[in-house]
């Protein structure tokens, strides 16, 4: 197992630096000028010397790169062009009104889409397994945009019965919910289909013969070994419901990442813009080495591969 781990962990270290490599081309990669476009069509050559200076772009690419990969390690992202604070510190105020958005939503989403799942592939009534599928295909077509002013405007504006937006658990809900929505039709989706091809196995049919009962052949032989492709949707369906926060922490007023994202983008804050590009790839990093370990603990066999 520690070998593995090693092994999952140094895979991960040249992603990780192909994700910096990225970020850090952002401002190159734009076209036009950074510096022109950050301080405007009248900006005096001096100011434009000025802030090339101050932002190290006036040197090589190589060093340009090298100072920026050292100082990210360091906990140093920048400075903000249009607030003069640190990128670090305004994404530390932030990050975590979207971690814990993040974290509800992919708890909703894994609960819900599994069960859904289990039960559409488990269940002997067509009517109940068209309903669930039903579910999974609204969930999947429905815009978050569009779901969340719905849920706004029923249980917030009709019933009354949550808050658009607010602190504590109730403030998370309408938002957390719409997040989920999508990541658990493509959960329940894929539970369905992988669950279904494992409980059609001769090792099923085996404990079946054998009296094993019907939920323990479900849940402790099928869904484990039917659990390994849905992991893999999880690890990818985050990097969606992290996407998906720059929507939804819009539509309900969330002072998340998100809308930083979004504000950094109109604003033109290339520092605050490459800070959180590389935030998100690390954590999509992060989750998907997790995921990758979770594999072998699943399935010692994928240890011995």
């Amino acid at each position: 197992m520690v070998q593995f781990l090693l092994k999952r962990l140094l895979a991960a270290i040249p992603v990780a630096l192909g994700v910096s490599i990225l970020a850090f081309s952002m401002s190159h990669l734009t076209p036009g000028d950074p510096v022109t476009i950050m301080l405007g069509a009248r900006a005096t050559a001096s100011d434009i010397a000025r802030l090339r200076h101050e932002l190290g772009l006036d040197q090589p690419l190589p060093v340009q790169y090298w100072n920026y990969l050292t100082n990210a390690l360091h906990g140093d992202l920048g400075t903000s062009i249009r607030s003069g604070q640190p990128v670090t510190k305004e994404i530390a105020a932030r990050i975590g009104s979207t971690a814990e958005l993040t974290g509800a939503a992919m708890l909703i989403a894994i609960l819900v889409g599994v069960t859904l799942g289990t039960l559409a592939a488990v269940s002997r009534s067509a009517i109940a397994e068209t309903i669930i599928m039903a579910f999974a295909l609204v969930g999947i077509s429905m815009p978050t945009f569009w779901s969340g002013l719905l849920f706004i405007m029923l249980f917030s504006l009709t019933l009354r019965w949550l808050p658009v937006t607010g602190p504590g658990v109730a403030g998370l809900v309408l938002p957390a919910v719409t997040l989920a929505l999508p990541a658990a039709a493509v959960l329940a989706r894929m539970t369905r289909s992988s669950l279904l091809e494992v409980l059609g196995q001769d090792y099923i049919r085996t404990a079946r013969s054998k009296g094993v009962t019907s939920a323990s052949v479900t849940l402790k032989h099928g869904l484990r070994n039917a659990f390994i492709p849905v992991l893999t949707i999880v690890g990818l369906q985050f990097g969606g419901l992290m996407a998906g926060s720059v929507i939804v922490e819009s539509v309900f007023a969330r002072p998340g990442i998100g809308r930083f994202a979004v504000d950094a983008i109109l604003a033109r804050d290339f520092p605050q813009i490459q800070g959180i590009v590389l935030l998100a790839g690390l954590v999509y990093v992060a989750i998907n080495t997790i995921i990758d370990l979770l594999y072998g603990l699943l399935d010692p066999r994928i240890q011995v591969a």
